[in-house]
């Protein structure tokens, strides 16, 4: 694993997600397969994954992703920023727990790369405090290509087809 452990002010200058919606601490260990981080933002009133007063376990699924942005951040280096892209999809999502907020202790997430291209990613990704797994699954991120300069000509690029 790196001897660079990126705290919350790196992570923060180096992801899309800004403010509170930042969920992750630090980074406790990275290498090019994988990565741990830390999280005690579970237990923040301020939380904006709350729904009717609390995070649901479900909420896990956003710490993975966060988790795997700043992977790919840290892969791509300090001289490149990372590919932008999203979550396409999660799969054999198991959820061991009903709620995050009620846990004292922080959240570990575990991501693990498993495949990629210049496309797509698949992760593997495990939600854990004190050594209790939470939350587990696999997220297909999709890497976002550059749209080409013929979608300028072509207004509605991407979207889908209307009808009249």
């Amino acid at each position: 694993m790196s001897a660079h452990l990126p705290d919350r002010a790196w992570i923060l200058a180096h992801i899309p997600h800004q403010g509170s919606m930042c969920l992750l601490d630090a980074v406790t260990a990275w290498d090019a397969a994988r990565i741990r981080c830390t999280a005690s933002s579970h237990r923040d009133p301020a939380n904006p994954l709350r729904a009717h007063g609390r995070p649901g376990v479900m909420a896990g699924i956003e710490y993975a992703a966060q988790a795997v942005a700043v992977h790919g951040a840290l892969l791509a280096g300090e001289d490149a920023p990372p590919a932008p892209g999203f979550l396409g999809s999660t799969r054999g999502v198991e959820c061991l727990v009903d709620r995050l907020d009620d846990l004292d202790a922080p959240l570990d997430i575990d991501a693990e790369r498993l495949s990629g291209d210049a496309r797509t990613l698949l992760y593997a990704f495990t939600v854990a405090a004190a050594g209790r797994v939470l939350l587990r699954g696999r997220a297909a991120v999709v890497l976002q290509a550059a749209v080409p300069d013929s979608a300028a000509l072509h207004p509605g690029y991407g979207a889908p087809p209307t009808t009249s």
